[in-house]
């Protein structure tokens, strides 16, 4: 399969599109302030190994959507290519940017060990309002990632690879989800892109290669 970039590709999009929203519906479920105090001062001081686990499965979960979005893309060659170009850029810058702010999570579980948990938080707000934090990790991500992806399986179903329901779940699951709190919800909220996303992966593993390689130039087909 290593040899085979058709194999390799295709089969590499459809486990990615399953494994990347998986590991972050798991990850909202085993991060101790989605059950327990909203202050995350002091909920991953109630339970650190759980804290690290979901910091841990929240970026694996970005950085491979990041890879995910590219085989997204490919589908898009033949029809909607613009729009699955721009949304796909936006998707993947989005996804990384995201994943640095997790560095975070260990300062604010220091903090909460070691200060009262309204002062902790203060510090937190102060550190992450400074400017370059805002502007070089926060907004891309809210405005890239959490827009991106959802515009991004827009224009696959615009290419005909899916139908509509695909991108309203991831839609309905990523954007919808941030006007709730952070909490028990937004573990709902997050299992709707498990499903949209997870049958795309799971249709592009069924596909085969040709239909795979028919996404490519005409050079490119004849060789696979």
């Amino acid at each position: 399969m290593l040899g085979n970039p058709v194999t390799f590709r295709r089969t590499a999009a459809g486990i990615l599109l399953i494994l990347a929203p998986l590991l972050q519906a798991v990850a909202v479920v085993v991060d101790p302030g989605t059950w327990g105090d909203d202050r995350e001062a002091v909920s991953f001081g109630d339970n650190p190994a759980l804290a690290q686990l979901q910091s841990v499965l929240y970026h694996w979960s970005w950085i491979l959507m990041a890879l995910a979005a590219l085989g997204l893309v490919h589908l898009t060659r033949r029809k909607a290519t613009a729009f699955g170009h721009v949304t796909g850029a936006f998707t993947v810058v989005g996804y990384i940017s995201a994943s640095a702010l997790l560095m975070s999570d260990p300062v604010e579980w220091w903090l909460g060990q070691r200060y009262p948990p309204e002062e902790s938080q203060r510090i937190m707000e102060e550190m992450l309002g400074l400017p370059g934090v805002i502007w070089g990790f926060q907004l891309p991500w809210l405005l890239f990632g959490t827009l991106g992806l959802p515009l991004l399986t827009a224009a696959v179903w615009r290419a005909g690879f899916v139908g509509w329901w695909v991108p309203a779940l991831v839609a309905g699951g990523y954007v919808l989800s941030f006007p709730v709190p952070y909490g028990p919800l937004t573990a709902v909220f997050w299992t709707l892109p498990v499903i949209g996303l997870g049958w795309t992966g799971l249709k592009i593993l069924r596909m085969g290669d040709v239909a795979w390689a028919a996404y490519y130039p005409a050079a490119v087909r004849a060789d696979a």
